[in-house]
C-alpha cells in the first residue's frame, strides 16, 4: 500500500512538472509576430539603385491650387499667363495616401547619359506604346535622338531638351514614374501649402529665375529648398509631370490621390524656369502649352519612386 502511494505521488509530481514546462515554453505552432516598420520621416534621404539622391515625402494633405487674390500674393501674371489663373482654381484639399521618394535634384546630364550609354534608350520595354511610336516617327524623319542641348557637356547641370515621352522612359528604367501634379506640388509646398518652396514671400536670391540667362548646376540655391529638401522646385528648369492638362479638371475637386485627366493633348509642367518671373515660380503654377512630343532648353524633370513603407 505504501509503495502504491509512493508511485501515485511520483507520477503526479512528474505530471505537474511536465505541465509547468509546457506552460512556460512557447508553442512551436505559434506564428511569429511581424515587426512593425518604423515610419519614415519627411525629408529622410537615400540614394537609389541608380545612384540618384532622393528625399522622402510622407502621406499627407494640403491645399492644392490657388485662391484669387490671396493665392497669388502680390504676383501679377504676365500678359501671356493671365488665362492660366483659371487652371489653378478652385483651391481644394488634396490628400496623398501613400508616401513616396522624389529626386532631390532635377535629373542631370550625367544621370540621363547613363540611361543612354547603357543602351536603355533603345529598349522598347522602357517606353509607353505612344512614346515608342513617337520615337519611330523621329527616326523615320532622320531626327537625331536624344536631341543635342545647351550645357549637355556639364555633368551636374539638369538635362533639358527632353520630351515628356523620353522623361517617361527614363523614369520607368529607374523603376519609377514621373510625379503626378499633386505629388510634385505637395513635395514643393508641404502641409502649410506655401506659395513658394521656402515660404510665402518671394525672394529672388533663392531660385534661378529673375534675370537669369541660363540654367545652372543643380543645387546651386540651397536656401530655396522645399520642406522635404527638394532643390530647384521654383526655378532653373520647369519640370514635366505625369498629368494631362485640362483647365476644368480642378472643378472636380478630386480629393484623394488625384491622377489628372484621363486624356488630353498637352502635359503639365511645374516650377519656374531661368529668365522667367516670380508668378510662374509659384508652386501652384502649371504651364499650359506643350504636348508630350515637345522639348526645349527650359524643360527638365525629376522622378518619383514608391516604397513598401508608406506612412
Amino acid at each position: 500500500m505504501v509503495a502504491r502511494n509512493r508511485m501515485y505521488w511520483s507520477m503526479t509530481l512528474a505530471g505537474l512538472l511536465c505541465w509547468s514546462v509546457l506552460t512556460v515554453l512557447p508553442s512551436s505552432a505559434e506564428p511569429a509576430r511581424a515587426s512593425t516598420p518604423t515610419p519614415r520621416k519627411a525629408g529622410e534621404t537615400r540614394t537609389d539603385a541608380a545612384g540618384i539622391a532622393q528625399v522622402w515625402v510622407p502621406a499627407g494633405c494640403f491645399r492644392m491650387g490657388s485662391v484669387d487674390p490671396d493665392g497669388f500674393a502680390d504676383q501679377k501674371p504676365p500678359f501671356w499667363a493671365v488665362k492660366e489663373k483659371a487652371y489653378e482654381m478652385p483651391a481644394h484639399e488634396v490628400c496623398l495616401s501613400t508616401g513616396y521618394w522624389i529626386d532631390t535634384y532635377e535629373v542631370t546630364n550625367t544621370a540621363f547619359q547613363a540611361f543612354v550609354d547603357a543602351g536603355n534608350y533603345d529598349k522598347p520595354d522602357n517606353w509607353s506604346s505612344a512614346g515608342w511610336s513617337w520615337r519611330k516617327v523621329q527616326q523615320q524623319i532622320k531626327i537625331k535622338l536624344p536631341l543635342p542641348c545647351v550645357n549637355e557637356d556639364k555633368p551636374d547641370f539638369p538635362r533639358a531638351c527632353v520630351s515628356w515621352y523620353e522623361a517617361e522612359a527614363y523614369a520607368k528604367w529607374r523603376g519609377g514614374q514621373l510625379p503626378t501634379e499633386a505629388q510634385w506640388e505637395f513635395a514643393a509646398r508641404g502641409t502649410e501649402s506655401n506659395i513658394y518652396p521656402w515660404g510665402n514671400v518671394w525672394d529672388a536670391s533663392k531660385a534661378n529665375v529673375i534675370d537669369a540667362t541660363s540654367m545652372v548646376a543643380v543645387g546651386s540655391y540651397p536656401a530655396g529648398v522645399s520642406w522635404v529638401g527638394g532643390h530647384d522646385m521654383a526655378g532653373n528648369l520647369m519640370e514635366w509631370v505625369s498629368d494631362w492638362l485640362d483647365p476644368k479638371y480642378y472643378q472636380q475637386q478630386v480629393r484623394d490621390d488625384p491622377q489628372g485627366p484621363e486624356r488630353g493633348t498637352k502635359k503639365v509642367e511645374k516650377g519656374g524656369w531661368w529668365g522667367s518671373n516670380s508668378f510662374v515660380a509659384r508652386s501652384a503654377y502649371k504651364h499650359f502649352e506643350d504636348p508630350p512630343s515637345y522639348a526645349d532648353h527650359h524643360i527638365g524633370f525629376r522622378v518619383v519612386t514608391l516604397d513598401a513603407v508608406s506612412k
